[in-house]
């Protein structure tokens, strides 16, 4: 007997998860869909007029994502405003649902704001470039409209983040984001680095890099960065092909220590002088490289830039 009272006991957490019980229907066709469509198209196209027509007087706007519980919501008189400066700020600017998906209108058994209201959710995605700034969007937006009976629309809460608003406030003021040094001891290890390259120094020129460094080069076809254990053996054949004759400083070596990101990045122009052992022929081949160093000063990753057909 103590077996199967167990053993019901057991069950009942099943039980209870087994029921189900409707709470409305969820319309792919709904009037409140066309509603929420043709407000969309007014707020693309600055139609504040229009808009204004879709929405009840005591309308409400919110961002949950930066809004408190607390927010009494932006009114509709507010939120007509902010749509107009949306329209006349930003260049290309377009709200269209997300690939894949669709609006949905949802008329609920159990209404918790006790008006019958009609909610429609569309997940969207929004673009536009500011005009003044740059500043550019293209990302997700999920909205959910409450619409009354008759089809107004009450509240809205936009789902938005706020990095694009910030950054466009940004764009209003200048701001440095660290210095710019032409001698620094950084660029002191390059200088060593880039002889010991001439010379054939391979000790000493991977001594320079972190050993979890990695390398990228623009002639590379899949354009994936490469290990040091994967440049070691592309110089190798590199060299089995080519003499250095001279590795040349063109201008001088820059070293930015940036501020945001605690980086540092090394960048500097050079001249290869090579020649080419299969028939003797001199070439010289211009690079560019940005070197990116950790606090120690190791490289962590470069990116090389030159025209791989000169070596051809």
């Amino acid at each position: 007997m103590k077996k199967i009272t167990i053993c019901l006991l057991m069950l009942l957490p099943f039980v209870g998860f087994s029921q189900k019980k409707v709470n409305g229907t969820i319309y792919i066709e709904h009037p409140a869909l066309g509603v929420v469509d043709a407000f969309t198209k007014a707020l693309v196209k600055g139609d504040t007029t229009a808009m204004a027509k879709l929405m009840t007087d005591d309308f409400r706007a919110y961002n949950p994502v930066t809004s408190s519980r607390f927010d009494k919501g932006e009114s509709k008189s507010n939120f007509l405003q902010t749509a107009r400066i949306w329209f006349e700020e930003l260049n290309y600017f377009s709200i269209e649902s997300a690939e894949g998906s669709y609006p949905d209108a949802f008329e609920y058994t159990k209404d918790p704001s006790d008006n019958n209201a009609v909610t429609v959710d569309s997940w969207d995605i929004l673009k536009g470039v500011h005009k003044k700034t740059g500043v550019k969007a293209d990302m997700y937006v999920h909205r959910s409209f409450s619409l009354t009976k008759a089809n107004k629309i009450r509240r809205v809460a936009n789902y938005i983040n706020p990095e694009f608003g910030n950054e466009i406030r940004r764009g209003y003021s200048e701001r440095k984001n660290g210095i710019i040094y032409n001698q620094h001891e950084n660029i002191n290890s390059l200088r060593l680095m880039m002889a010991a390259a001439e010379y054939v120094d391979k000790d000493k020129y991977y001594s320079f890099f972190d050993e979890n460094a990695t390398y990228t080069d623009i002639n590379n076809p899949s354009e994936e960065p490469i290990t040091i254990d994967e440049l070691k053996e592309n110089n190798t054949k590199f060299l089995e092909a080519f003499e250095i004759v001279q590795i040349e400083q063109i201008g001088y070596p820059d070293y930015m220590e940036y501020e945001m990101g605690g980086t540092g990045v090394l960048y500097s122009w050079w001249d290869f002088h090579v020649i080419r052992k299969s028939d003797k022929k001199e070439i010289t081949v211009p690079f560019h490289y940005q070197h990116n160093v950790n606090k120690d000063g190791k490289i962590v990753h470069t990116i090389v830039y030159y025209n791989g057909a000169l070596f051809r």
